[in-house]
């Protein structure tokens, strides 16, 4: 069966502008349970695909660097393979060619549950394929027979002091779960090249079992006096054994989870988080300390930190202006916030230019579930004014509301309130993203990334600039 028609569903995407990402399989093309054996089909496939692709095109001009772009953090450039989405500026973000409510109606979701199960999503990024509830409830109950956590991990955690940033902490036992990987070993043991995503795989299967653990180990230890995460039940989907274990025992903030950890999985290759697991997993560094380097870029203000800001600046907004606030005086709040140099958290973004669909989803989830809390009134209420603030100062290429400027309301309204612990979630959710393109990155042999860099004068020089 020819991997690009396969079916109606594979060729519309082909078909679609937004089909850049891997298109390997039909929906639900195959029936195993199993996703190594169903990568373990796929991966040839597209190794050839890639292949022949490269001996035609390979010499092919895609772009032109500007001396902006240089000095601009590379923003723009094209320059790295990253399979599993594709940040488009009017769409947002697409999971291997499906849209955030694409993924909502399509990927399974719990037993009387309406937010799909990120075990789902994991799947469709491992494969490009649909997941059915079988699949999707094998991959629950593989987690949960992988998520122990070595005893030197617990101590370590058990031993740091309370000041220790939640992000510091997560991202150490990452690293020092690197004494579990298989890759490390099987590579330390001289293991055929053809084989590197086998063991990439199951470091990746183990890892993200075992995050939920050291996330609630954490949150347990600085803000519940260091009380048990209890134990891992085998018939629980991922996100209702985290938030059992963190404490949580109301459907909804499962429901909440669910979608949290799906909708912040990925968001293409070149934010900080995903491309420092490319960068380091290129080095052949195994996926522990690839992705335990992705979170200390996601512990960076500029990266996973927004969603604090945003609440920490409504949470300010409240107190100055007090409960319910007239549009007027809300517009010269943000007026008064521009002026004085500062931004609005949690609007605009680096490639969007449109409303986050991230946002939307979380705007939807809170209309049903509490639409008449004061911190979502005000949230909505910045939603219709901030956009026009915007677009009359002139300065912003998007003025909308990006996934930061929603989550932490969500979070707070169902209990928790520390906010120093909301980037640890987003990077329980970033794993499935950066993860199965790991598996995929082995797969397909990417070598070591190493760009060229340049002096200002080496620039200069190149362009035929007088230096000073």
């Amino acid at each position: 069966m020819s991997l690009l028609g396969a079916s109606r569903t594979a060729a519309r995407f082909v078909n679609s502008k937004n089909a850049a990402c891997l298109l390997i399989a039909s929906r639900n093309a195959s029936s195993s349970t199993n996703l190594k054996d169903v990568l373990a089909d796929l991966i040839p496939k597209e190794q050839t695909r890639i292949k022949n692709f490269k001996q035609q095109y390979g010499k092919t001009s895609i772009g032109q660097i500007t001396i902006d772009m240089v000095y601009g953090g590379m923003r723009g450039m094209k320059g790295l393979v990253y399979e599993t989405s594709v940040l488009d500026p009017d769409e947002g973000i697409r999971f291997r060619g499906y849209s955030i409510p694409e993924c909502q109606q399509m990927l399974p979701k719990a037993p009387s549950g309406e937010e799909p199960l990120p075990e789902g999503l994991f799947w469709l990024l491992a494969t490009g394929q649909i997941p059915t509830q079988e699949q999707v409830s094998w991959v629950s109950k593989e987690w949960a027979k992988r998520a122990a956590l070595p005893s030197h991990v617990v101590t370590m955690l058990d031993n740091f002091p309370n000041n220790l940033h939640p992000m510091s902490q997560f991202s150490a036992a990452i690293t020092a779960l690197n004494s579990e990987s298989s890759f490390a070993r099987a590579y330390a043991e001289g293991v055929n090249k053809a084989k590197y995503w086998e063991f990439i795989y199951e470091d990746s299967m183990d890892l993200i079992a075992k995050l939920p653990c050291v996330a609630a180990k954490i949150y347990r230890n600085l803000y519940r006096e260091g009380s048990s995460i209890g134990a891992i039940d085998s018939n629980l989907d991922w996100s209702y054994n985290f938030t059992n274990m963190l404490g949580y025992t109301e459907p909804q903030f499962t429901e909440l989870m669910r979608m949290y950890l799906t909708i912040h999985s990925d968001h293409e290759g070149g934010n900080v988080s995903a491309h420092t697991s490319h960068l380091v997993g290129s080095a052949l560094s195994d996926p522990y300390l690839s992705f335990s380097a992705a979170m200390n870029g996601l512990a960076g203000p500029l990266h996973g930190l927004a969603n604090q800001e945003v609440l920490v600046w409504l949470t300010h907004l409240q107190k100055e202006l007090g409960g319910e606030v007239s549009d007027e005086k809300l517009r010269d709040y943000i007026w008064n916030t521009l002026k004085s140099g500062r931004v609005v958290p949690g609007y605009g973004h680096a490639v969007l230019r449109k409303t986050d669909p991230r946002y939307t989803c979380q705007r939807e989830f809170a209309l049903k579930h509490l639409p008449n809390d004061p911190m979502f009134k005000l949230v909505s209420q910045l939603y219709k004014i901030v956009p026009d603030v915007l677009l009359e100062q002139g300065k912003a290429k998007n003025p909308w509301p990006n996934v930061d400027a929603h989550s932490g309301v969500l979070l707070q309204y169902y209990g928790m309130t520390e906010m120093n612990y909301y980037t640890v979630l987003f990077g329980v959710s970033r794993a499935l993203g950066v993860l199965s393109q790991m598996i995929w990155s082995r797969a397909l042999g990417f070598p070591l990334e190493r760009p060229k860099s340049m002096s200002t004068e080496g620039l200069m020089t190149l362009v035929g600039a007088k230096s000073g």
